[in-house]
């Protein structure tokens, strides 16, 4: 733990270094660019963490398949998730180490939310910062496959605030090929792609909330539609639901986004769209209150959560955004020291980066 506590320094200063020694832009919606050697040096301190990790998740079990599996092509061609095997294949074609796959998964991935992050982000520490302390930099380094498949899809939010529909799509097919899953970002395009705050908007709200009132009959229905599926396994699944106060901080966000929509929409003309895709993370983490499978899923949006909360602090008045900044730090803090020290008890191991040194 004492390196992901570095970790958080190392990254969270060099943002703020990057942003404190931004230029002008005349793209993006943030009106600066943070300066681009400090933003890769935090990059780099995410991706040497993830990078050289032997455990946190289902890590050793990827570097146990590795290890023991010979990635022929008859192999890759039989095996769900194409993409991901033939990236193995091509790996193992240089090392038999597995800390090589571990290593490139967390490059790719971690460089890919940086750079969207660096793009669309209002403050870049900030969101750099709530990367971790949100939870999500841990949850990328479990559920390897699907976490790379989701920053791939996260990658083209160029594509998708721009309405350009067939380079998105193109983007998330090249995602499904590392884990179906993305597929589900394909109609979502039509979905998000609209105001928020309409009628639709709550009625997502209140599906969530029907969903688990009424959870087992939903559950059964779901589950016999895929137990043909790769995904039948889930319904075996018995690990129980999402932490509540997990969802309860995720709602604020978009409490205060809705509250301040219209100056959001000032400042950020296509904040609607991450807005859309916040609450649809929103609404998933709901209903993994009955079963954490469904928190698998949000994985697609959380990252669109903190596009937002870099945004909601202009929704205040500006005497105040200081306060809001500081008390958002602190009270993030809080949540990563209790969620991973205290809940999870969590103990990062290397080969490579040790404490002391």
């Amino acid at each position: 733990m004492p390196i992901l506590w570095l970790d958080l320094l190392l990254v969270s200063g060099f943002a703020w270094m990057a942003r404190y020694f931004a230029i002008p832009s005349t793209s993006g919606p943030a009106l600066i660019n943070p300066n681009k050697m400090l933003a890769v040096m935090a990059a780099l301190a995410l991706i040497l963490v993830a990078g050289l990790r032997l455990n946190i998740g289902d890590t050793f079990f990827y570097m146990h398949s590795y290890k023991e599996t010979d990635f022929r092509w008859d192999y890759v061609i039989q095996q769900k998730d194409m993409g991901f095997n033939l990236l193995q294949m091509a790996l193992k074609s240089m090392s038999d180490d597995p800390q090589i796959l571990i290593f490139v998964t967390a490059l790719i991935t971690n460089a890919l939310i940086v750079l969207v992050l660096y793009r669309y982000t209002r403050l870049f520490e900030l969101g750099l910062y709530l990367y971790i302390t949100t939870g999500a930099f841990i949850v990328s380094m479990n559920g390897i496959r699907q976490y790379l498949a989701a920053a791939i899809a996260f990658a083209a939010t160029k594509y998708l605030l721009e309405g350009n529909v067939y380079k998105y799509m193109s983007v998330v097919l090249v995602a499904s090929f590392f884990h179906q899953s993305a597929l589900v970002m394909i109609p979502l395009y039509f979905i998000v792609r609209r105001k928020a705050w309409t009628g639709a908007t709550f009625g997502m709200l209140l599906l969530a909330i029907a969903i688990v009132m009424g959870y087992n009959q939903f559950s059964d229905m779901l589950f016999t539609a895929i137990k043909d599926t790769q995904y039948g396994q889930y319904s075996t699944f018995s690990e129980g639901g999402a932490n509540v106060l997990r969802v309860l901080i995720d709602s604020v966000p978009l409490v205060i986004a809705f509250m301040g929509r219209e100056k959001l929409r000032t400042v950020f003309p296509k904040v609607d769209i991450i807005v859309n895709l916040a609450t649809l993370g929103f609404v998933l983490m709901v209903i993994s209150t009955q079963n954490w499978i469904f928190a698998r899923m949000a994985i697609y949006f959380s990252l669109y959560q903190i596009i937002l909360m870099t945004w909601i602090i202009l929704c205040f008045r500006k005497k105040d955004r200081k306060l809001i900044y500081f008390t958002m730090v602190i009270l993030y803090l809080i949540f990563f020291f209790y969620e991973n020290v205290i809940t999870l008890g969590l103990d990062y191991r290397s080969a490579y980066l040790i404490w002391p040194f």
